[in-house]
Protein backbone atom coordinates (compact mmCIF):
# COMPACT_ATOMS: atom_id res chain seq x y z
CA UNK A 1 0.00 0.00 0.00
CA UNK A 2 2.79 2.37 0.81
CA UNK A 3 4.21 1.43 -2.48
CA UNK A 4 1.23 2.21 -4.21
CA UNK A 5 0.61 5.53 -3.02
CA UNK A 6 4.62 6.45 -3.28
CA UNK A 7 3.46 5.50 -7.03
CA UNK A 8 -0.01 7.47 -6.98
CA UNK A 9 1.95 10.48 -5.82
CA UNK A 10 4.67 10.31 -8.07
CA UNK A 11 1.89 9.69 -10.89
CA UNK A 12 -0.07 12.67 -9.56
CA UNK A 13 3.23 14.66 -9.47
CA UNK A 14 4.23 13.83 -12.88
CA UNK A 15 0.47 14.83 -14.37
CA UNK A 16 0.34 18.30 -12.45
CA UNK A 17 3.82 18.98 -13.92
CA UNK A 18 2.89 17.82 -17.21
CA UNK A 19 -0.28 20.28 -17.06
CA UNK A 20 1.14 23.00 -16.07
CA UNK A 21 3.80 22.89 -18.77
CA UNK A 22 1.01 22.13 -21.12
CA UNK A 23 -0.80 25.40 -19.29
CA UNK A 24 2.02 27.65 -19.59
CA UNK A 25 3.38 26.35 -22.75
CA UNK A 26 -0.57 26.88 -24.36
CA UNK A 27 -1.00 31.21 -23.68
CA UNK A 28 -1.93 31.79 -27.22
CA UNK A 29 -3.86 34.82 -26.16
CA UNK A 30 -2.63 38.38 -26.42
CA UNK A 31 -3.75 42.34 -24.93
CA UNK A 32 -1.85 45.19 -26.60
CA UNK A 33 -1.81 48.54 -24.82
CA UNK A 34 -2.53 51.65 -27.36
CA UNK A 35 -2.93 55.19 -26.21
CA UNK A 36 -5.19 56.21 -28.51
CA UNK A 37 -8.88 54.87 -29.24
CA UNK A 38 -9.43 54.54 -32.89
CA UNK A 39 -12.72 56.44 -34.28
CA UNK A 40 -13.80 53.48 -36.13
CA UNK A 41 -12.89 50.44 -37.46
CA UNK A 42 -12.53 51.60 -41.33
CA UNK A 43 -8.75 52.19 -42.78
CA UNK A 44 -10.19 53.37 -45.83
CA UNK A 45 -12.22 56.26 -44.77
CA UNK A 46 -10.27 58.50 -41.80
CA UNK A 47 -6.96 59.67 -40.98
CA UNK A 48 -6.49 58.53 -37.60
CA UNK A 49 -3.25 56.30 -37.06
CA UNK A 50 -4.98 54.30 -34.65
CA UNK A 51 -7.02 52.77 -37.24
CA UNK A 52 -4.17 51.08 -38.94
CA UNK A 53 -2.62 50.03 -35.43
CA UNK A 54 -5.39 47.44 -35.14
CA UNK A 55 -6.79 46.57 -38.30
CA UNK A 56 -3.87 46.23 -40.72
CA UNK A 57 -2.76 43.25 -41.85
CA UNK A 58 -5.01 41.82 -38.70
CA UNK A 59 -8.16 42.25 -40.33
CA UNK A 60 -7.58 44.02 -43.65
CA UNK A 61 -5.16 43.14 -46.55
CA UNK A 62 -4.38 44.93 -49.52
CA UNK A 63 -2.85 43.90 -53.11
CA UNK A 64 0.33 44.21 -51.43
CA UNK A 65 1.29 44.52 -48.21
CA UNK A 66 4.41 46.40 -46.25
CA UNK A 67 6.21 44.12 -44.06
CA UNK A 68 8.69 45.06 -40.89
CA UNK A 69 11.52 46.29 -42.64
CA UNK A 70 8.99 48.45 -45.44
CA UNK A 71 9.61 46.32 -48.29
CA UNK A 72 6.90 45.92 -50.57
CA UNK A 73 5.49 42.01 -50.50
CA UNK A 74 2.50 40.34 -51.94
CA UNK A 75 -0.79 40.17 -50.14
CA UNK A 76 -4.02 39.46 -52.19
CA UNK A 77 -2.20 39.84 -55.30
CA UNK A 78 0.45 36.63 -55.30
CA UNK A 79 2.21 37.89 -57.85
CA UNK A 80 2.05 41.30 -60.51
CA UNK A 81 4.06 42.30 -63.66
CA UNK A 82 4.45 45.74 -65.22
CA UNK A 83 4.29 46.04 -68.71
CA UNK A 84 6.72 47.89 -71.40
CA UNK A 85 4.67 51.28 -70.90
CA UNK A 86 5.53 51.99 -67.04
CA UNK A 87 2.01 52.59 -66.53
CA UNK A 88 -0.32 48.79 -67.14
CA UNK A 89 -0.33 46.97 -63.44
CA UNK A 90 -1.44 43.02 -64.00
CA UNK A 91 -2.12 41.54 -60.61
CA UNK A 92 -2.72 37.60 -60.73
CA UNK A 93 -4.99 37.35 -57.65
CA UNK A 94 -5.18 34.53 -55.19
CA UNK A 95 -7.45 32.14 -55.52
CA UNK A 96 -9.70 30.47 -52.64
CA UNK A 97 -10.03 33.75 -50.39
CA UNK A 98 -13.14 34.42 -48.44
CA UNK A 99 -14.38 37.48 -46.45
CA UNK A 100 -15.23 37.02 -42.66
CA UNK A 101 -18.49 37.03 -43.77
CA UNK A 102 -18.11 33.86 -46.30
CA UNK A 103 -18.13 35.87 -49.61
CA UNK A 104 -15.59 35.11 -52.17
CA UNK A 105 -13.36 37.31 -52.98
CA UNK A 106 -12.10 38.07 -56.58
CA UNK A 107 -10.86 41.08 -58.92
CA UNK A 108 -14.83 42.84 -58.30
CA UNK A 109 -13.59 43.32 -54.99
CA UNK A 110 -10.73 45.13 -56.13
CA UNK A 111 -12.15 47.33 -59.00
CA UNK A 112 -14.61 48.66 -56.42
CA UNK A 113 -11.98 48.99 -53.32
CA UNK A 114 -9.84 50.81 -56.16
CA UNK A 115 -12.64 52.76 -57.96
CA UNK A 116 -14.18 53.89 -54.50
CA UNK A 117 -11.62 55.28 -53.17
CA UNK A 118 -11.03 57.15 -56.09
CA UNK A 119 -14.27 58.78 -56.69
CA UNK A 120 -15.29 62.31 -56.67
CA UNK A 121 -16.81 61.69 -53.46
CA UNK A 122 -14.30 59.50 -51.86
CA UNK A 123 -13.94 59.77 -47.94
CA UNK A 124 -10.52 58.03 -48.32
CA UNK A 125 -8.17 60.00 -46.40
CA UNK A 126 -5.24 59.31 -48.70
CA UNK A 127 -7.36 59.62 -51.89
CA UNK A 128 -4.14 60.79 -53.42
CA UNK A 129 -2.72 57.44 -53.98
CA UNK A 130 -5.95 56.74 -56.06
CA UNK A 131 -5.56 59.63 -58.12
CA UNK A 132 -3.15 58.00 -60.77
CA UNK A 133 -5.12 55.27 -61.60
CA UNK A 134 -6.99 55.71 -64.62
CA UNK A 135 -8.74 52.26 -65.18
CA UNK A 136 -9.58 48.73 -63.51
CA UNK A 137 -10.33 45.88 -65.47
CA UNK A 138 -11.16 42.24 -64.44
CA UNK A 139 -10.22 39.91 -67.76
CA UNK A 140 -11.32 37.16 -65.41
CA UNK A 141 -12.13 36.61 -61.13
CA UNK A 142 -8.50 35.99 -60.66
CA UNK A 143 -6.96 39.36 -62.90
CA UNK A 144 -6.92 42.85 -61.91
CA UNK A 145 -5.34 44.90 -64.69
CA UNK A 146 -4.61 48.86 -63.49
CA UNK A 147 -3.70 51.21 -65.05
CA UNK A 148 -2.36 54.08 -64.43
CA UNK A 149 -2.37 57.53 -66.23
CA UNK A 150 1.43 58.31 -65.72
CA UNK A 151 4.11 56.75 -64.40
CA UNK A 152 4.11 56.57 -60.52
CA UNK A 153 7.52 54.63 -58.63
CA UNK A 154 5.23 54.45 -55.62
CA UNK A 155 2.69 52.60 -56.70
CA UNK A 156 3.38 48.92 -55.65
CA UNK A 157 4.48 50.66 -52.06
CA UNK A 158 1.28 52.88 -52.00
CA UNK A 159 -1.20 49.80 -52.47
CA UNK A 160 0.21 48.65 -49.36
CA UNK A 161 -1.33 51.39 -47.17
CA UNK A 162 -4.03 50.29 -44.69
CA UNK A 163 -5.72 53.08 -47.06
CA UNK A 164 -5.63 50.75 -49.92
CA UNK A 165 -6.78 47.54 -48.16
CA UNK A 166 -9.60 45.71 -50.08
CA UNK A 167 -13.34 45.91 -49.19
CA UNK A 168 -16.11 44.11 -50.15
CA UNK A 169 -19.03 46.10 -51.65
CA UNK A 170 -21.85 44.50 -49.39
CA UNK A 171 -19.73 45.27 -46.40
CA UNK A 172 -18.01 48.70 -46.80
CA UNK A 173 -20.86 50.74 -45.40
CA UNK A 174 -20.77 49.19 -42.22
CA UNK A 175 -16.84 48.76 -41.97
CA UNK A 176 -16.71 51.49 -39.54
CA UNK A 177 -18.05 49.09 -36.60
CA UNK A 178 -18.37 45.53 -37.86
CA UNK A 179 -15.12 45.50 -40.17
CA UNK A 180 -15.49 42.41 -42.83
CA UNK A 181 -11.72 42.00 -44.33
CA UNK A 182 -9.81 38.84 -45.37
CA UNK A 183 -7.45 38.95 -42.64
CA UNK A 184 -5.91 36.19 -40.62
CA UNK A 185 -8.17 37.64 -37.23
CA UNK A 186 -11.91 38.30 -37.77
CA UNK A 187 -13.29 40.70 -35.48
CA UNK A 188 -15.62 39.87 -32.42
CA UNK A 189 -16.50 43.45 -30.37
CA UNK A 190 -15.16 46.68 -29.63
CA UNK A 191 -16.33 47.80 -26.26
CA UNK A 192 -16.16 51.78 -26.44
CA UNK A 193 -13.97 53.60 -24.38
CA UNK A 194 -11.98 50.13 -23.08
CA UNK A 195 -10.90 47.90 -26.11
CA UNK A 196 -11.37 45.89 -29.65
CA UNK A 197 -11.31 42.35 -29.90
CA UNK A 198 -10.36 39.96 -32.37
CA UNK A 199 -10.30 36.05 -33.19
CA UNK A 200 -8.47 33.90 -35.30
CA UNK A 201 -9.66 33.26 -38.62
CA UNK A 202 -10.11 29.94 -39.13
CA UNK A 203 -10.79 30.09 -42.44
CA UNK A 204 -7.67 32.49 -43.44
CA UNK A 205 -6.39 31.66 -46.76
CA UNK A 206 -2.46 31.66 -45.56
CA UNK A 207 -0.52 30.65 -42.74
CA UNK A 208 -2.31 30.29 -39.69
CA UNK A 209 -1.92 32.62 -36.95
CA UNK A 210 -0.73 31.35 -33.59
CA UNK A 211 -2.93 33.65 -31.93
CA UNK A 212 -6.53 32.63 -31.25
CA UNK A 213 -7.30 35.91 -29.79
CA UNK A 214 -5.92 39.57 -29.90
CA UNK A 215 -7.32 42.36 -27.86
CA UNK A 216 -6.36 46.40 -28.29
CA UNK A 217 -7.30 47.66 -25.11
CA UNK A 218 -7.08 51.90 -25.09
CA UNK A 219 -5.09 52.96 -21.89
CA UNK A 220 -4.49 57.19 -22.16
CA UNK A 221 -2.51 57.54 -19.41
CA UNK A 222 1.19 56.97 -19.26
CA UNK A 223 1.68 55.99 -15.72
CA UNK A 224 -1.94 53.85 -15.95
CA UNK A 225 0.21 51.86 -19.22
CA UNK A 226 2.78 51.56 -16.81
CA UNK A 227 0.89 49.68 -13.70
CA UNK A 228 -1.23 48.13 -16.46
CA UNK A 229 1.98 46.17 -17.76
CA UNK A 230 3.71 45.62 -14.07
CA UNK A 231 0.50 44.24 -13.15
CA UNK A 232 0.67 41.83 -16.52
CA UNK A 233 -3.03 43.49 -17.59
CA UNK A 234 -1.16 43.68 -20.38
CA UNK A 235 1.10 41.74 -22.29
CA UNK A 236 2.15 44.49 -24.78
CA UNK A 237 2.90 48.16 -25.50
CA UNK A 238 4.02 48.34 -28.93
CA UNK A 239 4.46 52.29 -28.41
CA UNK A 240 5.00 52.94 -24.72
CA UNK A 241 3.88 56.04 -24.04
CA UNK A 242 6.36 56.95 -20.71
CA UNK A 243 9.87 57.26 -22.31
CA UNK A 244 10.79 57.79 -18.62
CA UNK A 245 9.84 54.88 -17.48
CA UNK A 246 11.70 52.73 -19.59
CA UNK A 247 15.07 52.13 -16.89
CA UNK A 248 12.45 49.91 -14.99
CA UNK A 249 11.29 47.51 -17.42
CA UNK A 250 15.17 47.42 -19.03
CA UNK A 251 16.02 46.46 -15.24
CA UNK A 252 13.10 43.72 -15.22
CA UNK A 253 13.81 40.58 -16.77
CA UNK A 254 10.29 40.02 -16.90
CA UNK A 255 10.11 42.78 -20.06
CA UNK A 256 11.68 43.38 -23.51
CA UNK A 257 12.55 46.84 -23.93
CA UNK A 258 13.06 47.96 -27.67
CA UNK A 259 13.78 51.11 -29.18
CA UNK A 260 13.02 51.64 -32.98
CA UNK A 261 12.57 53.99 -35.86
CA UNK A 262 8.77 55.12 -37.11
CA UNK A 263 8.12 57.17 -40.33
CA UNK A 264 6.26 59.18 -37.77
CA UNK A 265 7.67 63.37 -38.24
CA UNK A 266 6.73 65.26 -35.33
CA UNK A 267 6.17 69.25 -36.18
CA UNK A 268 5.49 72.05 -34.79
CA UNK A 269 2.51 73.06 -37.50
CA UNK A 270 1.74 76.51 -38.63
CA UNK A 271 -1.64 77.43 -39.79
CA UNK A 272 0.12 79.47 -42.98
CA UNK A 273 -2.68 81.34 -43.97
CA UNK A 274 -3.32 82.81 -41.13
CA UNK A 275 -1.92 85.72 -39.99
CA UNK A 276 0.96 86.70 -38.03
CA UNK A 277 1.99 83.25 -39.11
CA UNK A 278 1.45 84.08 -43.25
CA UNK A 279 4.36 85.58 -43.09
CA UNK A 280 7.83 83.87 -43.30
CA UNK A 281 9.38 85.99 -41.28
CA UNK A 282 7.22 85.27 -37.77
CA UNK A 283 7.60 81.35 -38.93
CA UNK A 284 11.28 81.73 -39.04
CA UNK A 285 11.53 83.41 -36.08
CA UNK A 286 9.52 80.69 -34.16
CA UNK A 287 12.16 78.18 -35.77
CA UNK A 288 15.18 80.18 -34.21
CA UNK A 289 13.11 79.86 -31.01
CA UNK A 290 12.65 76.28 -30.50
CA UNK A 291 15.72 74.05 -29.27
CA UNK A 292 15.00 70.33 -30.44
CA UNK A 293 17.60 69.11 -28.05
CA UNK A 294 15.64 70.56 -25.50
CA UNK A 295 12.19 69.51 -26.30
CA UNK A 296 13.85 65.75 -27.32
CA UNK A 297 15.37 65.48 -24.38
CA UNK A 298 13.10 67.55 -21.53
CA UNK A 299 9.76 65.82 -23.64
CA UNK A 300 11.54 62.58 -24.77
CA UNK A 301 13.79 61.73 -22.36
CA UNK A 302 16.43 61.82 -25.34
CA UNK A 303 14.17 58.70 -27.28
CA UNK A 304 13.94 60.72 -30.93
CA UNK A 305 15.93 61.75 -33.54
CA UNK A 306 16.23 65.88 -34.74
CA UNK A 307 14.86 66.58 -38.24
CA UNK A 308 14.53 69.77 -40.77
CA UNK A 309 12.10 68.59 -42.76
CA UNK A 310 9.62 66.05 -43.55
CA UNK A 311 11.87 63.13 -44.88
CA UNK A 312 12.30 60.23 -42.11
CA UNK A 313 15.93 60.20 -41.19
CA UNK A 314 16.13 56.16 -42.47
CA UNK A 315 15.65 57.56 -45.73
CA UNK A 316 18.16 57.13 -48.11
CA UNK A 317 17.31 59.74 -49.51
CA UNK A 318 17.12 61.95 -46.48
CA UNK A 319 18.85 65.85 -46.42
CA UNK A 320 19.63 66.83 -42.99
CA UNK A 321 18.27 70.18 -42.77
CA UNK A 322 18.67 70.72 -38.61
CA UNK A 323 21.22 73.79 -39.21
CA UNK A 324 19.08 75.80 -41.40
CA UNK A 325 17.16 77.10 -38.40
CA UNK A 326 19.78 76.76 -35.39
CA UNK A 327 18.39 77.73 -31.95
CA UNK A 328 18.83 81.03 -31.78
CA UNK A 329 16.78 83.70 -29.57
CA UNK A 330 18.58 86.81 -30.70
CA UNK A 331 17.47 86.21 -34.06
CA UNK A 332 14.34 85.17 -33.68
CA UNK A 333 13.33 88.65 -31.67
CA UNK A 334 15.46 90.44 -34.54
CA UNK A 335 12.86 88.72 -37.09
CA UNK A 336 10.06 89.51 -35.31
CA UNK A 337 10.99 92.94 -34.83
CA UNK A 338 11.66 92.84 -38.59
CA UNK A 339 7.76 91.86 -39.18
CA UNK A 340 6.20 94.04 -36.76
CA UNK A 341 5.01 91.29 -34.91
CA UNK A 342 7.43 92.29 -31.56
CA UNK A 343 4.75 90.76 -29.22
CA UNK A 344 2.46 88.29 -30.33
CA UNK A 345 -0.08 86.20 -29.05
CA UNK A 346 -0.67 82.70 -30.40
CA UNK A 347 -2.67 79.38 -29.64
CA UNK A 348 -1.32 76.17 -29.42
CA UNK A 349 -4.03 73.50 -29.39
CA UNK A 350 -2.54 69.74 -28.54
CA UNK A 351 -4.06 66.66 -28.77
CA UNK A 352 -3.70 63.50 -26.27
CA UNK A 353 -0.29 62.26 -27.35
CA UNK A 354 1.88 62.43 -23.99
CA UNK A 355 4.60 63.10 -27.24
CA UNK A 356 2.21 66.49 -27.71
CA UNK A 357 1.36 67.16 -24.57
CA UNK A 358 4.90 67.45 -22.89
CA UNK A 359 6.30 69.14 -26.05
CA UNK A 360 3.97 71.45 -26.55
CA UNK A 361 4.67 72.46 -22.69
CA UNK A 362 8.47 72.85 -23.56
CA UNK A 363 8.18 75.11 -26.63
CA UNK A 364 5.46 77.64 -24.88
CA UNK A 365 8.29 77.94 -22.93
CA UNK A 366 10.77 78.44 -25.88
CA UNK A 367 8.19 81.01 -27.24
CA UNK A 368 7.89 83.19 -24.34
CA UNK A 369 11.56 83.49 -24.06
CA UNK A 370 11.50 85.57 -27.43
CA UNK A 371 8.13 87.72 -26.99
CA UNK A 372 5.54 85.24 -27.99
CA UNK A 373 2.47 84.49 -25.52
CA UNK A 374 1.86 80.82 -25.81
CA UNK A 375 -2.42 79.56 -24.59
CA UNK A 376 -1.96 76.21 -24.51
CA UNK A 377 -4.98 74.48 -25.50
CA UNK A 378 -5.24 70.90 -24.87
CA UNK A 379 -8.22 68.95 -27.16
CA UNK A 380 -9.38 65.39 -27.62
CA UNK A 381 -8.76 63.68 -30.51
CA UNK A 382 -12.21 63.91 -32.32
CA UNK A 383 -11.95 67.31 -31.67
CA UNK A 384 -8.67 67.92 -33.36
CA UNK A 385 -9.79 66.07 -35.99
CA UNK A 386 -12.46 68.42 -36.63
CA UNK A 387 -11.05 71.76 -35.03
CA UNK A 388 -7.51 71.83 -36.38
CA UNK A 389 -6.77 68.96 -39.22
CA UNK A 390 -10.57 69.49 -40.58
CA UNK A 391 -11.99 73.17 -40.31
CA UNK A 392 -7.92 74.59 -39.77
CA UNK A 393 -8.99 76.54 -37.09
CA UNK A 394 -5.75 77.09 -34.79
CA UNK A 395 -2.53 78.70 -34.93
CA UNK A 396 -0.33 75.96 -33.88
CA UNK A 397 -0.49 72.01 -33.03
CA UNK A 398 2.07 69.50 -32.53
CA UNK A 399 1.18 66.20 -34.65
CA UNK A 400 3.14 63.33 -35.48
CA UNK A 401 2.61 62.52 -39.11
CA UNK A 402 3.26 58.35 -38.98
CA UNK A 403 2.05 57.58 -42.65
CA UNK A 404 5.31 56.31 -44.68
CA UNK A 405 6.97 58.66 -47.17
CA UNK A 406 4.06 61.74 -47.07
CA UNK A 407 6.25 64.88 -47.88
CA UNK A 408 2.85 64.49 -50.64
CA UNK A 409 0.61 66.43 -47.88
CA UNK A 410 2.67 69.26 -48.91
CA UNK A 411 1.47 69.25 -52.52
CA UNK A 412 -2.16 69.28 -51.79
CA UNK A 413 -4.55 71.85 -52.79
CA UNK A 414 -6.23 71.41 -49.27
CA UNK A 415 -4.41 70.69 -46.51
CA UNK A 416 -4.43 71.78 -42.46
CA UNK A 417 -1.38 73.85 -42.62
CA UNK A 418 -2.50 75.84 -45.51
CA UNK A 419 0.92 75.34 -47.51
CA UNK A 420 0.43 76.77 -50.93
CA UNK A 421 3.22 76.63 -53.03
CA UNK A 422 2.46 75.84 -56.91
CA UNK A 423 6.59 75.59 -57.25
CA UNK A 424 6.52 72.98 -54.53
CA UNK A 425 3.42 71.17 -56.10
CA UNK A 426 5.29 70.83 -59.66
CA UNK A 427 8.30 69.97 -57.90
CA UNK A 428 6.49 67.25 -56.36
CA UNK A 429 4.71 65.83 -59.52
CA UNK A 430 7.77 65.52 -61.15
CA UNK A 431 9.56 64.08 -58.18
CA UNK A 432 6.19 61.38 -58.01
CA UNK A 433 6.40 60.61 -62.08
CA UNK A 434 10.10 59.91 -61.80
CA UNK A 435 11.08 55.91 -61.92
CA UNK A 436 14.96 55.68 -62.03
CA UNK A 437 15.87 55.71 -58.32
CA UNK A 438 19.23 57.96 -58.23
CA UNK A 439 17.46 60.56 -59.63
CA UNK A 440 14.05 60.03 -57.27
CA UNK A 441 16.32 60.49 -54.82
CA UNK A 442 17.48 63.94 -55.88
CA UNK A 443 14.63 65.67 -56.81
CA UNK A 444 13.28 64.52 -52.84
CA UNK A 445 16.27 66.49 -51.69
CA UNK A 446 15.02 69.16 -53.57
CA UNK A 447 11.37 69.01 -52.07
CA UNK A 448 13.01 68.97 -48.54
CA UNK A 449 14.86 71.75 -48.78
CA UNK A 450 12.22 73.76 -50.60
CA UNK A 451 10.17 73.12 -47.58
CA UNK A 452 12.82 74.00 -45.28
CA UNK A 453 13.37 77.17 -46.98
CA UNK A 454 9.48 78.37 -46.88
CA UNK A 455 9.69 77.12 -43.09
CA UNK A 456 6.35 75.68 -43.56
CA UNK A 457 6.02 73.92 -40.41
CA UNK A 458 8.80 73.50 -37.55
CA UNK A 459 10.39 70.10 -37.51
CA UNK A 460 10.62 69.05 -34.25
CA UNK A 461 12.18 65.09 -34.40
CA UNK A 462 11.68 62.06 -35.53
CA UNK A 463 8.87 59.80 -33.33
CA UNK A 464 10.78 56.55 -31.31
CA UNK A 465 9.10 53.77 -31.88
CA UNK A 466 9.43 52.51 -27.70
CA UNK A 467 8.05 48.84 -27.34
CA UNK A 468 7.73 47.40 -23.82
CA UNK A 469 6.05 43.62 -23.51
CA UNK A 470 6.68 40.16 -21.65
CA UNK A 471 9.98 38.40 -22.56
CA UNK A 472 8.17 35.59 -23.70
CA UNK A 473 6.23 37.33 -26.59
CA UNK A 474 7.67 37.01 -29.76
CA UNK A 475 7.29 38.62 -33.29
CA UNK A 476 6.10 42.05 -32.53
CA UNK A 477 7.99 44.99 -34.56
CA UNK A 478 10.86 47.04 -33.78
CA UNK A 479 10.36 49.17 -36.14
CA UNK A 480 7.47 50.81 -37.96
CA UNK A 481 8.13 51.17 -41.22
CA UNK A 482 4.07 51.44 -41.93
CA UNK A 483 0.80 52.33 -39.44
CA UNK A 484 0.16 48.72 -38.03
CA UNK A 485 0.79 45.93 -35.08
CA UNK A 486 1.18 43.32 -37.54
CA UNK A 487 0.26 40.14 -35.08
CA UNK A 488 0.85 37.72 -38.21
CA UNK A 489 4.23 36.82 -36.64
CA UNK A 490 3.53 36.98 -32.75
CA UNK A 491 3.87 33.74 -30.49
CA UNK A 492 4.63 32.76 -27.05
CA UNK A 493 7.58 31.44 -26.49
CA UNK A 494 7.83 27.85 -24.69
Amino acid sequence: MIIATGLSSRILAAALGAALTVSAAAKDTLTMGMVLEPPHLDPTAAAAAAIDEVVYANVFEGLTRIDRNGEVKPALAESWEIAEDDVTYTFHLRKGVTFHDGSDFDCEDVAFTLNRARAEDSVNAQKRLFAPIASVDCPDPATAVVKLSAPTGSFLFDMGWGDAVIVASETADTNRTDPVGTGPFGFKRWVKGDRVELVRNKDYWGEPVDLSAATFKFIADPSAAAAALMAGDLDAFANFPAPELLPQFEADPRFTVVSGTTEGETILALNNARPPLDDIRVRRAIAHAVDRKAIIDGAMFGEGTPIGSHVAPHNPAYVDLTGRYPHDPEKARDLLKDAGAETLKLTLRLPPPPYARRSGEIVAAQLKEVGIDVEIVPVEWAQWLDQVFKRTDYDMTIVSHTEPADIEIYARESYYFNYKSREFRAAYYDYATTLAPEEAKAKLGRLQKMLAEDCVNVFLFQLAKTGVWDAKVEGLWQNAPIQANDLTDVRWAE
